[in-house]
């Protein structure tokens, strides 16, 4: 008998990214789509794990997670953005930033809220809303520069807005928000209860000396706010699945009332790991903007020698490009042509949309890979 289930994400399918990295794998092609580094992780943190298990932290970690790594946390908060958050009360380990955004819509946004997205914006948002039985009203970001329209923002809030989302340095245009931004950000939520989620996982991938301006800098917003951070992204760990969340404590408390019923505890010999890594090695974060930019720089160069034309690139480790000089297909063909005829793999940019932009042509290419992986996707798209 025929089991029919209405279906509680009914326009969510397999994610672009799973669909993409499973056509790169049948054909052979270098996956630039998927956002992990295919280079080594740092020696110490694979050592501090070792260390970890074998000292025997494989049990279940408390639930906030363990007391060194939240002191770690704060202690880095408090070097990078002149801010000290309570290691007991505001600090929360998670499986994963995906987890913690999940969280922090969850235990506060509720049926028949609204939630303000700004397009393009990363694929775990809307499902988080919609499962929370909340509305996502999309805000187009310009779609040349990727810098909001703060006027637009302002005139989408209604009595029903909960909160509102915001990610920098954005996936997937590498766009920043500056201090004008958080400025108009702050006069904008003032007065008002609409809480923040800001989504900082790239926060170190900064480029041309510019500062992240986290909204941990800022005390109107982040006491309205859920900032969340990763390790996979910081570490080149994607695959351990470990970040965090800063909040206030009665937004914590709220926020560990969902986690400690989704996962209850993140990964023990892991958190051992990061927690003796950000103490013993601090100058890896504090590098990882230069790192990333010699990486963004080569890329960009030798893309001058194809007929893709790159964006510009202020923060995280993905370089768009206009493939229009290529092809006139729709972003998903492109993608798609591209892997099976041509080797390379990218992730479209309509699918971070709620309505693409008319006649865009974009692919999002990772250049968060060692040299070979990135001088043979060159070399193929080159021959275009």
């Amino acid at each position: 008998m025929a089991m029919h289930i209405k279906s509680k994400l009914p326009k969510v399918g397999t994610t672009i990214f799973t669909v993409m990295s499973q056509l790169a794998a049948e054909h052979g092609a270098v996956n630039l789509g998927q956002g992990f580094p295919d280079f080594p992780v740092p020696q110490r943190l694979i050592d501090a794990l070792a260390r970890a298990m074998q000292a025997g932290h494989n049990q279940y970690a408390p639930m906030t997670g363990i007391p060194a790594l939240r002191q770690a946390i704060a202690d880095k908060t408090e070097a990078c953005y002149g801010w000290r958050p309570d290691v007991d009360a505001e600090i929360t380990v998670t499986s994963g930033a995906t987890e913690a955004i999940f969280n922090a819509i969850h235990a506060v946004v509720r049926a028949g809220d609204e939630v303000i997205v700004l397009d393009p914006c990363y694929d775990c948002y809307e499902p988080a809303i919609e499962l929370a039985g909340a509305t996502a009203v999309h805000v187009a970001l310009d779609p040349a520069s990727f810098a909001p329209d703060w006027a637009a923002v302002q005139a989408a809030i209604s009595p029903r807005t909960r909160m509102l989302i915001i990610n920098s340095p954005h996936n997937p245009s590498g766009a920043m928000l500056g201090v004008a931004d958080m400025q108009r950000l702050q006069a904008m939520l003032d007065g008002t209860d609409i809480l923040l989620l800001s989504d900082e996982v790239y926060e170190h991938i900064v480029f041309d000396g510019a500062r992240h301006e986290s909204v941990l800098r800022y005390p109107a917003l982040r006491q309205r706010a859920f900032v969340v951070s990763s390790f996979g992204k910081t570490y080149h760990c994607t695959g351990w699945k470990l970040g965090y969340c800063i909040a206030p404590p009665a937004l914590s408390a709220e926020f560990r009332k969902v986690h400690q019923y989704n996962v209850f505890c993140s990964f023990n010999p892991a958190q051992h790991a990061f927690a003796e890594m950000i103490q013993a090695e601090p100058g890896h974060y504090q590098s990882l903007g230069a790192f990333y930019q010699d990486k963004r720089d080569q890329f960009r160069a030798r893309l001058q020698g194809t007929r893709f034309r790159p964006l510009p690139v202020a923060g995280g480790y993905f370089q768009l490009v206009d493939y229009s000089a290529v092809s006139d297909l729709p972003d998903l063909e492109f993608a798609r042509w591209l892997t099976v005829e041509h080797g390379v793999t990218g992730i479209p940019l309509s699918p971070f949309y709620a309505t693409p932009p008319a006649g865009q042509r974009l692919l999002r290419l990772c250049f968060a890979k060692d040299e070979r992986t990135l001088n043979l996707a060159i070399e193929r798209l080159s021959k275009l």
